[in-house]
């Protein structure tokens, strides 16, 4: 029988600790969360490789390393509301579930959102809510959000969801620039976000965040 609890910890241990993630609610999140619960059945056994995992085509679970790292410039806070777009089968909502007050996860995929709600329910998460729709369009109606993790890469970042992050409040995305992949930690301040590089990572163009779908802000 595989120990997953075991590879949960040597994961920690190998990908995101020595990778800058000294956070320590990020670390005890991460240590946490049953990642193997997160993916298809047949990825469980690759759940806890230092891999980006296939969801979907065109989607994927980010890698611990670079999900780690999201999550450690994006400094969740106890009392934080966050907005979790692109969230696949609800890996990283639960995480963030663990160190914020709640989070709102957008999933475009109506199969995914509806195993996302099972699987967070199976493991007793009761703070996330998932909703289906378009990635682009967030979830206005329970915005402003304190801060908002975006998986998968964009080119830009619609107004249409900037609009939803309060001021003051955080948000953490992959930018596809060329072959580049940067993330970059945004902060929103007096109406506009700034950005800053944080690191690289890489991963597949999220569909309505392509350059011609939308404004920059």
């Amino acid at each position: 029988m595989t120990d997953f609890a075991q590879r949960r910890t040597m994961m920690v241990d190998t990908q995101v600790r020595p990778n800058d993630v000294t956070s320590y609610p990020v670390i005890e999140a991460m240590l946490h969360v049953p990642r193997e619960q997160f993916v298809p059945e047949l990825r469980r056994e690759t759940a806890y490789a230092g891999d980006s995992i296939v969801l979907a085509p065109g989607r994927v679970l980010l890698e611990p390393r670079s999900l780690g790292k999201m999550l450690e410039v994006l400094n969740l806070q106890s009392g934080d509301l966050v907005l979790n777009i692109a969230s696949g089968y609800g890996y990283t909502a639960a995480v963030m579930a663990r160190i914020a007050e709640a989070v709102v996860a957008v999933e475009a995929d109506p199969e995914m959102a509806a195993e996302a709600q099972s699987r967070l329910a199976e493991q007793e998460i009761f703070n996330v809510v998932v909703t289906q729709g378009e990635l682009a369009d967030g979830f206005a109606s329970q915005a402003p959000y304190d801060a908002m993790l975006i998986e998968g890469a964009i080119e830009l970042m619609p107004e249409s969801l900037a609009s939803q992050l309060r001021d003051g409040g955080r948000v953490v995305a992959l930018f596809q620039e060329g072959n580049l992949g940067i993330v970059r930690i945004g902060h929103k301040v007096d109406g506009r976000i700034n950005w800053r590089f944080a690191f690289n990572a890489g991963a597949p163009v999220l569909p309505g965040f392509a350059k011609t779908g939308g404004f920059a802000l």
